[in-house]
């Protein structure tokens, strides 16, 4: 479920990253460092963070926090500046961060803004999501899914596509992150590697919201699937896709079944 517990990203290695890691703990969170690696910032999407705190004293720190603010699979993560002042607020905005933090306040405040920034499913939300994921899967999705299961992928599509559209509810996240699984499975049964990856990346922010089982599907096991596909992508040169090993396309388990189901 997103962020349950909340976690809290500290982007690099600055100087106060223990100290607000303290502050974070006694608040119920918990704090994740988030490495300035050389896939920034994809390399969040593991954890995910409610929030991320990113230092400014450092060159560069603008285009870090763009570099978040602006690519698909990230682009809801939250971003606080940690600064040394408060002037730095309006570069921050222009970034897409959602405000800066003096750092001389960090002890005072970062608890307050944290509360206030960090992106977590309010309790009717929530309370929805978990009375709809007690119904069954409805006709269109079970459709999608035999057709996932029967390795008909772009098929699939066609299928949770409407059943997402068709539903307002919390719910809805349930069918577009199996259905951008199942799209990754065609981009790669197509060779189109960057295809693939950019859709596994981006349904980590649907899984992130459910629970490990919803209207009988084994979320749990199909994001763990999905995780695995996409770092083996991320290990293989585009150019070697042809050899990717499919028998990583697990089928979407019905938990209520037992058995997945092929579609006839």
């Amino acid at each position: 479920m997103l962020n349950d517990p909340p976690v809290v990203g500290i982007a690099g290695a600055p100087a106060w990253a223990k100290r607000a890691g303290r502050l974070l703990r006694a608040g119920g969170y918990v704090p994740v460092t988030c490495a300035y690696a050389a896939n920034w910032p994809l390399n969040l999407i593991d954890e995910y963070p409610a929030l991320l705190l990113v230092d400014t004293t450092g060159p560069g720190w603008e285009a870090r926090v763009a570099a978040v603010t602006t690519e698909q699979a990230t682009r809801r993560i939250p971003v606080l500046i940690i600064a040394p002042d408060v002037a730095q607020e309006a570069a921050a905005r222009q970034v897409g961060a959602v405000g800066a933090l003096a750092l001389a306040d960090l002890d005072r405040a970062l608890l307050d803004r944290a509360r206030a920034h960090a992106r977590r499913m309010d309790e009717a939300t929530r309370a929805a999501l978990a009375c709809q994921c007690q119904e069954p899967l409805p006709p269109l999705a079970r459709l999608g899914v035999q057709r996932f299961n029967a390795g008909a992928f772009y098929a699939q599509h066609d299928a949770f596509e409407e059943q997402w559209m068709a539903e307002s509810g919390p719910a809805r996240e349930l069918y577009r992150a199996i259905l951008q699984v199942g799209v990754a499975y065609y981009h790669i049964t197509r060779g189109n590697h960057a295809g693939a990856l950019k859709m596994l990346q981006r349904s980590v922010q649907w899984f992130a919201q459910l629970p490990d089982v919803c209207q009988g599907v084994d979320v749990r096991q199909l994001r763990e699937d999905a995780e695995r596909v996409r770092h083996v992508l991320q290990e293989m040169p585009p150019g070697e896709i042809a050899s990717f090993d499919r028998s990583l396309f697990r089928p979407v388990r019905l938990v209520d079944e037992g058995e997945p189901g092929v579609e006839a």
